[in-house]
């Protein structure tokens, strides 16, 4: 299975990439990564040097790298699909926090699930604009939905996904999407099969509050990040 980071937004992000891509993998590589494909922008130098150094020291053989700004998450994720079309993959942005003991249970779950694909998702909304996830009793995705239409979950922006997911990103391309949330509306019009996997909690980091809501959350459940 293979891992991927997007790092490569225009957006102002105030948790600096080099500050969290390294954990993410080593988070990845304790949940057996095989390879972690990695995008970054051309504002960030610190990440490359940091994976350049990773990579003098023999510490990279698992990593591929591509730098590029990209306009949204989606054209990033567009980015790495050369390297996600063989094997299934997790993808995730640089700035999402999570408990790393759910994470590793919802890596086994879509391991064994042979799923489509399978969505984290939480009921802890703090989100400007969260995505709501409509479910059926089974945990089974029917829909992706701007306002709340009775849904218990919304995206936490961490999708286990199957190669056959790449036909319907590059059908959103080719249509001129540009939102990862059209991206999983797309799965569901294509008769993917997803899943939703309930986190207890996940940040996206974006303002300085974020950054403070995120250490308090980590030093509570004592990870380490």
């Amino acid at each position: 299975m293979k891992f991927a980071i997007i790092a490569a937004g225009e957006g102002s992000r105030l948790k600096e990439e080099g500050v969290a891509a390294p954990s993410l993998i080593r988070i990845f590589r304790d949940n057996g990564a095989e390879e972690i494909d990695i995008i970054i922008n051309n504002l960030h130098p610190e990440t490359a040097a940091h994976l350049e150094h990773l990579r003098q020291t023999g510490r990279a053989e698992d990593i591929r790298l591509v730098v590029k700004t990209t306009p949204s998450s989606m054209h990033s994720f567009f980015e790495l699909s050369p390297f996600l079309a063989d094997a299934p993959f997790c993808l995730t942005t640089v700035d999402t926090i999570f408990r790393e003991e759910e994470f590793a249970d919802y890596i086994r779950r879509f391991r064994e699930s042979g799923l489509d694909g399978m969505m984290a998702v939480t009921d802890y909304i703090d989100d400007e604009k969260p995505l709501y996830v409509g479910t059926d009793s089974a945990l089974n995705i029917t829909g992706f939905h701007d306002t709340d239409e009775g849904d218990r979950y919304i995206s936490g922006g961490i999708y286990c996904l199957a190669p056959k997911a790449i036909h319907t990103l590059h059908r959103c391309m080719d249509e001129g999407q540009s939102r990862m949330r059209n991206f999983q509306r797309a799965l569901v019009a294509d008769g993917l099969k997803l899943k939703a996997c309930p986190f207890s909690k996940i940040l996206d980091v974006d303002h300085a509050e974020d950054i403070r809501k995120a250490e308090e959350f980590l030093s509570d459940n004592n990870q380490k990040y």
